[in-house]
């Protein structure tokens, strides 16, 4: 295994005479081989290695243990570590994060402050990467997301990519050498657990070479990506002017479609799919789009560009966490029940709980909503819905109940097609709206 690691690092270019390297270790197996690994071929490779630790205090009394085996570890190889201890459950809730995004954060952030002038070494190994190329392409994802993790991030580097997880544990068999096991890992609880016990498995059956396979794969697309990339930016400059983006008919869609993701990007404006299929339509027949909140896209005389506007704010908006029971709005109360399907009463509103992204809230319009109600082929705009069913005087008080991603149910609109309820829905918000 050790050549093959070698090889990786050559591959990539990813250390030179002279590095220092920190792997980043946790005291899994994947973590710790690392470790041991580029201290056996620190000398042949003349670098110097230490650790850093993250204690994230998830896991009580085993994540202190866990701090103690690298510390004890560390010192039996001679290796320097630094180490230091987190709340990682605190920092999820008060940055309403989920825990594993909070903990990367938290992670990283500290990688970042104690290897300056270093490079990183993660222990990300082929498994993982075939897990995250299913993950990307279950949720969706363009040629970046199923090029997989890359092998070098500017200080990052991963020597483990090419090496499977069988490798890594026979190799620690040989060095009769111990690791801890994060019992998180074994369960279900985390979508890629789910993926790990659950999908690669059954790929397995398919392709007893999965791993290989999509090492190769990830290898091509990010080749392809990296070239693809590298000609979208040579356009994007030539296309770019003081007033915005010109030519774009002219590019091949894919170029065209990154040039739009990169305006967007740079101007802080949230990239996704249906925004970028909107922009693109607008360069087909001009005019100009609502995009998010006070800022609108404009395609005028073959230049696409981006128009800020200062929206007046309501004085009466409204936006109330949903609770169950009567929630207060404006001169109504909004009467919500958490039920199971099985629990619903018929002829009222309910929508999908389990298919609400963030947190749900109560509220009024707010400029750019937009939402595809059942049955409609099309994404509307509020704002276009309004004007053709509500006097103005009546807009600001009827109620909304939104998502991260916006609106889920309109009163005397509709729902949201996305939080529609379907045969496999098990958990319901049953919504009924009473005038005070």
């Amino acid at each position: 295994m050790i050549n093959h690691v070698i090889k990786t690092i050559e591959k990539f270019n990813m250390l030179n005479k002279g590095d220092s390297v920190a792997v980043a270790l946790s005291g899994g197996a994947d973590s710790v081989c690392l470790l041991l690994s580029l201290v056996e071929i620190s000398k042949q490779l003349d670098i110097s290695v230490s650790a850093i630790h993250v204690n994230h205090c998830l896991r009580g009394i085993e994540s202190d243990n866990d701090e103690i085996f690298c510390h004890s570890l560390c010192k039996n190889l001679g290796v320097k570590l630094i180490s230091n201890k987190f709340d990682v459950s605190g920092y999820a809730q008060k940055n309403k994060l989920s825990t594993e995004q909070a903990a990367r954060d938290i992670r990283y952030a500290f990688f970042e402050e104690n290897t300056r002038g270093m490079k990183l070494a993660t222990a990300h190994n082929a498994n993982d990467n075939a897990e995250t190329v299913i993950f990307n392409l279950a949720r969706g994802t363009g040629l970046k997301g199923i090029s997989g993790i890359p092998p070098v991030r500017d200080n990052i580097i991963r020597p483990l990519i090419e090496t499977t997880r069988s490798q890594i544990e026979e190799y620690l068999l040989q060095k009769n050498q111990n690791f801890v096991t994060d019992k998180t890992n074994l369960t279900d609880d985390y979508t890629r657990n789910k993926i790990r016990h659950n999908v690669i498995p059954v790929l397995l059956s398919v392709n007893s070479s999965l791993f290989r396979t999509i090492t190769t794969d990830s290898e091509n697309f990010r080749t392809d990506n990296d070239f693809i990339e590298q000609y979208s930016n040579e356009i994007y400059e030539k296309c770019k002017t003081q007033n915005g983006l010109t030519g774009l008919n002219n590019c091949h869609t894919s170029i065209r479609r990154r040039c739009i993701s990169k305006y967007l990007r740079e101007n802080n404006i949230e990239v996704s799919h249906r925004c970028i299929s909107d922009v693109e339509k607008l360069c087909k027949v001009g005019g100009k789009i609502n995009i998010c909140k006070d800022t609108y896209i404009i395609f005028k005389d073959n230049i696409l560009r981006i128009l800020h506007t200062t929206a007046e704010k309501s004085s009466d908006d409204v936006l109330i966490p949903v609770k169950p029971g009567i929630n207060k709005f404006k001169q109504k109360n909004v009467v919500i029940a958490f039920k199971s399907i099985i629990d619903r009463k018929q002829d009222t509103i309910t929508i999908d709980a389990d298919k609400i992204r963030g947190n749900a809230v109560i509220r009024n319009r707010r400029p750019g909503d937009r939402i595809k109600l059942c049955g409609n082929s099309f994404t509307s705009s509020v704002k276009k819905v309004f004007n053709s069913k509500f006097p103005q005087d009546e807009r600001d008080n009827i109620c909304f109940i939104a998502d991260d991603e916006g609106p889920l149910f309109i009163e005397n609109v509709g729902i949201a097609e996305r939080a529609m309820i379907t045969e496999c829905t098990k958990n319901i918000i049953e919504i009924s709206i009473h005038c005070v």
